[in-house]
This record gives structure tokens, C-alpha cells and sequence, in this order.
């Protein structure tokens, strides 16, 4: 499944898809679920986690200032804070927009 326009409509992250299906993902969300090695951490070979320490996400981390096409799989958002090392796959987008909040 391959989306077909992708852009920021107010605070979420409006996605169709190429089966006709729509998705809007919650900006902070979308930023709180980045898949980047700093965010979620990399896994050893014995199954450890190592990963940065938390950090405060101040409200410009929530604001999107680009989305960069990566491949034919995948999209690289810029956040206002300047982070932009998740690479976001479109099955992963789709993972993310079906989890509940939560919290």
C-alpha cells in the first residue's frame, strides 16, 4: 500500500492511500512514535536497548516544517526543532495511525 497525497492539515498528518482509504495522524503523535535509532533506541545482538536519555519535547518539536520523500517506501518528516532522522515507512505510518493514544 502506497499513499497517494500526503500533507499537514491543521495538526495532523492527512494521508490517502492508494486503495482509497484515508488516514489522519496527530502531529505529536506522529513525532512521539518516531522510529529513529535516538528516539526508540537500537538492539544489540543479545537484546539489549540502548538508546539517548529522555528528552522534553518542547512544543516546536510537534511542528512539521517539511516532508521529504525517501525511496518508494518511505517519508523523512523536519520537525521545527530541528530533528529529522526518522525515516517513517508507509506500513509503519500505517501501524502508527491505527494505535490509540492512549496515556
Amino acid at each position: 500500500m502506497r499513499p497517494v497525497d500526503i500533507q499537514q492539515i491543521g495538526n495532523e498528518l492527512a494521508i490517502k492511500w492508494d486503495d482509497g482509504g484515508e488516514n489522519f495522524i496527530p502531529l505529536e503523535k506522529l513525532r512521539r512514535g518516531c522510529p529513529c535509532a535516538g528516539c526508540k533506541g537500537e538492539v544489540d545482538i543479545l537484546g539489549n536497548v540502548y538508546k539517548n536519555p529522555g528528552k522534553v519535547l518542547t512544543p516546536k518539536a510537534f511542528e512539521l516544517v517539511r516532508i521529504v520523500g525517501v525511496g518508494g517506501y518511505a517519508v523523512q518528516p523536519v520537525w521545527a526543532d530541528g530533528h529529522s532522522t526518522g525515516i517513517y515507512s508507509f506500513d509503519y505510518l500505517k501501524r502508527v495511525a491505527g494505535e490509540n493514544l492512549g496515556g
